[in-house]
């Protein structure tokens, strides 16, 4: 794994609170006081068990849903949810929910990317067909711009969502689950691709996944977020030594299931060893 050199901050939260809010009642908190830093150029892996605020922890991040309290900044802009347009120039998003478009090219919806930067009639210009072409190509799938989105395969949609993150042209990508619909081979093929990116183009990515094999093999950071909102940061080899992974995914569980995720970590780590 090739690691960024480069400590530049391109996201910080302070004292972050996510969850939901309701009229008359009060807030539902996931999780709280997060303190979590972003590097240019680096790779971060958010992992946890259902329940315990990953979406949410990446759609606050990205200001697609409002937080409770604290700050997030991006490039030391302030992130907030009625703050598209602007937020838009410093981060771009990849959601695991399925697109179904029909009669829209490949070229087409990756054009839709330059949306912060067109005019008010959303016309894009020669510089933004370039940028639509270099991502393209960056996904190496330049060849597709005229075939129709709904008739690719997975694999080749979820580049093609890279490709629409890509001309956003934003120091961070965030993905929540960029491999939940593809097979075995697909999801090596994307966590392989989201690390050459970073690693080729300085870009910042932060993506949740229940791939732990790919994630650690992938990431510089993990973020472990436990059910109560406690989360674990740190470099993959150091939390496989600290058994953060067992305390992370054995809450809430039942005995015999505890000891079924206890010896998946200890054959993990004896791979991972022997590696």
């Amino acid at each position: 794994m090739i690691h960024s050199n480069s400590n530049k901050v391109i996201l910080e939260s302070d004292h972050l609170a996510i969850g939901y809010t309701f009229p008359g009642n009060m807030p539902l908190i996931l999780a709280r006081n997060l303190d979590l830093t972003i590097e240019s150029g680096q790779v971060i892996g958010l992992l946890g068990p259902n329940g315990s605020g990953k979406s949410t922890l990446l759609r606050t991040l990205a200001g697609l849903q409002p937080y409770i309290s604290g700050s997030i900044k991006v490039m030391g802009q302030s992130i907030r949810s009625n703050q598209i347009r602007q937020t838009a120039r410093v981060l771009s998003v990849v959601l695991t929910d399925r697109i179904d478009v029909r009669n829209l090219t490949v070229f087409q919806l990756v054009s839709m990317g330059r949306y912060p930067y067109t005019d008010w009639l959303g016309r894009a210009g020669a510089d933004d067909n370039d940028r639509i072409r270099k991502a393209l190509e960056q996904v190496r799938l330049l060849g597709y711009s005229n075939r129709f989105f709904n008739e690719l395969s997975d694999g080749e949609q979820q580049r093609i969502l890279v490709a629409k993150a890509l001309v956003q042209d934003t120091p961070l990508i965030i993905l929540d689950e960029p491999t939940a619909h593809l097979d075995l081979p697909n999801r090596i093929s994307i966590m392989r691709l989201l690390r050459s990116l970073a690693d080729e183009t300085g870009k910042s990515i932060l993506f949740s996944t229940h791939d732990l094999d790919l994630a650690i093999h992938s990431s510089d950071i993990l973020w472990l977020l436990q059910k109560g909102g406690v989360l674990l940061k740190g470099k993959p080899a150091d939390l496989m030594e600290s058994d953060a992974f067992e305390e992370t995914f054995k809450t809430g569980i039942d005995a015999a299931d505890q000891e079924v995720v206890s010896d998946y970590f200890r054959s993990l780590k004896k791979r991972s060893a022997e590696e």
